[in-house]
């Protein structure tokens, strides 16, 4: 049961944390690290329940802090920060323990499996830095802390001061729910983070811009942390000519819309097959307008007055036909959502990701798409509409992206139990989860080998002796043959079985096989000859 908070929001400007505060929040968690305590999962599943009620307490107060950060409607805040973040909160409590146990080596042999106890242990990396942004503030900097106190790790968070009400609500939340002894939130602009970055940390967690993210990668590498990037690009949806284009069309206006287009993995621009693109375009901007309200505008602001200016550029510079059914607002930043038509890929609009409500349509077949997405950095999504498993098929197999969503939009960054992340110039490392948990994790290999199999090795010590090779050898348990070719391999019988497996399947079919051969077995001779062709093809490779 949640209870009323008594914490309040408030844009006001606040002074950023000093670089010496930072220092001592910094110390503070490394002593409280270097202590054990975080390693405690009691500790950990504490924590993690803090966070929960830290944000079930307050959703009120984060919908009214992006309502004046960003005008953004209630119900979007409570879909895209709260509804997300508790149930990364509830993954990370469920399986903390299965997570955090030591995993068993299985490829190990019988000694070290057994004797050796061979095994790999959960070690919390340290001391962790997450750095947050703007666009969905309270998720972006509260989802990976969550992940890294449920590793163990002790973390220091500084969110984007760009949206003031949510960088000071987190603030007031983290001081008032979470253990200061291993987690600190502290705040600042560029400056500060700069200064951020010349401390030691473990692991670094940047959300945001690539440009900052090769900052923060050359600021890690000084100091050997591993990172976490979760960056952006322009993701690009592909329309075949096998679906409905209305509904390709609702779906994808509705992704413009939220946040104003201001999330990560938005669709940045639509290819669409000749064969639908007038009736895909008309249906687009129908449904841009409806979205955006049947009278005044309704739709999220843009964060600031720099990024209102640079969509209001690319809008002036295109060369496509511009479709806008509102007027925007430049006193409140609020940029009415448009469907650009008949754009080049050479046009303004297609040079950099856009991270707004405006949508270039290109006309071009789906093989056409590809190529154009090739040309580009890989995206952090990518988007494909198609009742074709052919089309579906093509795409995946000729592009790279983060992730993909099929006949909807952004769905892959959301689903339980799946890596959200980037590769290329979109990120890298993956978080949500079980991959959040082992992003913050070091995976340490233990093997207790014990003294009285000295006896068994002594042919390891020198003076070597040649005559010892065979306890190193390495057979071809497998069975392939020399002067393979590629087309000789078989594919598509699944993992390569136990011999435990065949084993039995040879003994189950050798024993039916000898009654089928004494008198037959009725209906089950044809079961047996197929379950005996299937023992003698386990064994290929």
């Amino acid at each position: 049961m949640s209870q009323t908070s008594t914490i309040t929001v408030s844009s006001a400007a606040r002074p950023y944390t000093t670089a010496e505060q930072a220092a001592e929040a910094h110390d503070r968690l490394v002593k409280t690290f270097a202590s054990g305590k975080t390693k405690s999962l009691r500790w950990r599943k504490w924590q993690l329940k803090q966070f929960w009620w830290m944000v079930t307490d307050n959703e009120d107060a984060i919908c009214r802090a992006l309502a004046a950060d960003l005008g953004r409607p209630d119900m979007e805040t409570l879909v895209v920060e709260c509804t997300v973040m508790k149930q990364l909160i509830l993954d990370q409590i469920e399986h903390l323990e299965e997570w955090a146990a030591d995993d068993p080596i299985p490829e190990a042999d019988f000694i070290f499996r057994t004797i050796g106890k061979a095994r790999i242990r959960k070690e919390p990396r340290g001391v962790a830095l997450v750095l947050g942004a703007w666009n969905t503030p309270v998720l972006v900097t509260f989802a990976p802390a969550v992940a890294a106190v449920a590793a163990g790790c002790c973390v220091l968070m500084k969110p984007s001061e760009l949206p003031v009400a949510s960088q000071n609500l987190m603030a007031d939340l983290v001081k008032s729910y979470l253990d200061p002894e291993a987690i600190q939130l502290v705040t600042g602009g560029a400056a500060e983070t700069s200064e951020l970055l010349e401390l030691k940390f473990d692991h670094i967690f940047h959300t945001g811009s690539v440009k900052v993210g090769k900052i923060v990668l050359t600021a890690a590498a000084k100091h050997m942390a591993p990172v976490v990037l979760e960056l952006g690009g322009q993701g690009p949806a592909i329309v075949t000519g096998s679906v409905d284009p209305n509904i390709a069309a609702k779906r994808i206006a509705w992704a413009k819309y939220m946040n104003a287009g201001q999330i990560c993995t938005c669709v940045n621009h639509v290819f669409v097959d000749p064969s639908i693109h007038d009736q895909f375009v008309e249906r687009l901007v129908y449904w841009t307008a409806k979205f955006a309200g049947e009278g005044d505008l309704q739709v999220s602001n843009i964060i600031n007055k720099a990024n209102y200016n640079r969509l209001s550029g690319l809008l002036a510079n295109t060369k496509g036909k511009v479709h806008q059914s509102h007027k925007s607002n430049e006193a409140t930043n609020t940029f009415a959502p448009a469907v650009v038509s008949d754009v080049k890929p050479q046009d303004a609009l297609l040079n950099d990701e856009i991270f707004g409500p405006i949508c270039p349509v290109i006309k071009a077949t789906y093989r056409e798409a590809v190529e154009d997405i090739n040309s580009r950095p890989n995206p952090l999504a990518a988007y494909i509409f198609s009742n074709d498993r052919s089309e579906i098929n093509y795409i995946l197999d000729n592009t790279l992206s983060g992730g993909v969503t099929v006949n909807d939009l952004m769905m892959h960054g959301i689903l339980p139990g799946t890596p959200f992340g980037g590769v290329g110039e979109s990120g890298m490392g993956a978080y949500h989860g079980k991959y959040g948990f082992l992003a913050f994790t070091h995976l340490r290999a233990v093997v207790e080998i014990p003294f009285w199999l000295d006896s068994l090795m002594a042919w390891r010590y020198p003076p070597y002796d040649i005559k010892n090779k065979s306890n190193v050898a390495v057979k071809n348990k497998l069975g392939f043959r020399r002067g393979e070719t590629m087309e000789d391999q078989v594919i598509g019988r699944g993992r390569f079985p136990s011999w435990t497996t065949v084993g039995v399947a040879v003994a189950v079919a050798g024993t039916l096989g000898a009654q089928w051969s004494r008198g037959g077995l009725g209906p089950l001779d044809g079961v047996i000859s197929s379950l005996q062709s299937a023992v003698r093809g386990a064994v290929k490779v």
